[in-house]
């Protein structure tokens, strides 16, 4: 056995094995067979922390940090999958935008409305005021797009500071932007979609949630069912939505924050009418013609006589929809679209004296158009400049409280 220990150099040294010459030799002198050697490792050398130094102040946290890394600094890589899979391409923007009020105790910087952008591909935000005439603010840019860092966090040390996520958005939220504390008001409809498809990162857009909230609030289901039918006045069984927000509000007691009363309403929401009536295409149209001052109707009909080999007055509406782009009808792809979808009977014909007629504006003139009247959010009046739609116009009030109560009629 090999286990022998040798003072070296004030130092002991264990012999684990040898060669076989030394096997030999010990075998014939000494007479010694047991050769079985011990195993033998290494300790392991201490783990020693590698330390950063703080941050400097200059540039980005990440670039200060790469530039201690080597000696030949490499820039930072960002997130490339998540930047092209959350970038915005068509109609899907990927940024969710809240109007949001400036909270503030300067009387002059109440009224101060702001749009508040987060970019989901590079979790960065800007803030930009809408342009209002006369109110001794400029507006525009207030924040250009960059990470925002949560607040009370030290700026020089060796760690990576927390940003705002996009969970923390939502509306009701209080955000502190540089120092600027800003009240979400309302969001915009992709926000509120994408809150909702992603309702395990926004608890507050998950409607069963919400609703299992509600029902911890089941002794006050007569007094609700009370004060809906009292606002109810014409017993339609549905209220605005102003008045279905004030009314949650005020009965939970300030349990339900303003991102859950709207999940509630888009859920028991009144559906709209997706397809206006053919009678407001034609002003539509109209309006559009008379811009254009656009009267060359006979040629249109004469031409569709031509077309018309059968003698029937009718027209297939893609040959209708083809003679009006030959003759430069000044209407939008859209609008004619539904025009043409609006008279064509079963079997996608088109009586095309009646549709060059209806859209005769100096023969057949119809009514103006009025400008519809929307319902505001409180404390919200501009939204990039125009009015600024609520969530919902109208939610079933009575379908929420048989879900939730089982309250009958």
């Amino acid at each position: 056995m090999l286990e022998v220990s040798k003072e070296v150099q004030k130092g002991k040294m264990l012999l684990c094995d040898c060669n076989d010459f030394t096997k030999t030799y010990y075998r014939t002198k000494y007479g010694i067979e047991n050769f079985t050697s011990i195993p033998c490792k290494a300790p392991s050398p201490p783990k020693i922390e590698r330390k950063f130094p703080p941050y400097t102040g200059f540039g980005s946290e990440e670039d200060s940090l790469r530039s201690c890394i080597g000696l030949m600094p490499i820039p930072h890589q960002r997130n490339f999958k998540k930047f092209i899979e959350f970038d915005s391409y068509g109609n899907i923007s990927n940024t969710l935008r809240f109007f949001a009020k400036l909270i503030t105790h300067k009387c002059a910087d109440v009224e101060r409305m702001f749009v508040i952008s987060y970019f989901l591909s590079d979790d960065t935000i800007s803030v930009f005021e809408p342009i209002e005439r006369n109110s001794g603010y400029t507006g525009g840019t207030f924040l250009k797009r960059v990470r925002v860092k949560k607040p009370g966090q030290e700026v020089f040390k060796s760690e990576f500071s927390e940003y705002i996520k996009a969970e923390e958005l939502y509306v009701g939220a209080k955000v502190n932007v540089n120092g600027y504390l800003f009240f979400l008001v309302n969001a915009d409809e992709y926000t509120l979609n994408y809150m909702e498809r992603n309702s395990d990162k926004f608890p507050l857009s998950n409607i069963e949630l919400v609703i299992q909230k509600l029902k911890e609030e089941e002794c006050k289901s007569r007094e609700l069912k009370q004060v809906f039918t009292a606002a109810d006045c014409m017993h339609t069984k549905m209220v605005d939505f102003n008045t279905f927000r004030e009314i949650m509000m005020n009965l939970t007691v300030g349990k339900l924050t303003d991102q859950e009363v709207i999940t509630i309403a888009r859920r028991y929401r009144v559906p709209e009418d997706p397809c206006p009536h053919r009678n407001v295409l034609v002003a539509q149209a109209h309006e559009q013609l008379k811009k254009n001052a656009f009267e060359n109707f006979e040629r249109l009909i004469a031409m569709c006589v031509y077309e018309d080999r059968e003698k029937k007055k009718v027209l297939p509406s893609k040959d209708i929809k083809r003679l009006c782009k030959s003759s430069r009808l000044p209407l939008n792809e859209d609008l004619l679209g539904s025009l043409l979808s609006g008279f064509e009977d079963s079997e996608k014909q088109i009586n095309y004296e009646s549709f060059f007629c209806a859209l005769n504006w100096r023969v057949n003139p119809v009514p103006e158009l009025e400008v519809a009247s929307y319902i505001k959010e409180r404390c919200e009046d501009e939204w990039l400049g125009m009015p600024s739609p609520i969530p919902v116009k109208y939610i079933y009030y009575l379908n929420l409280l048989k879900d939730v109560f089982g309250v009958d009629e």
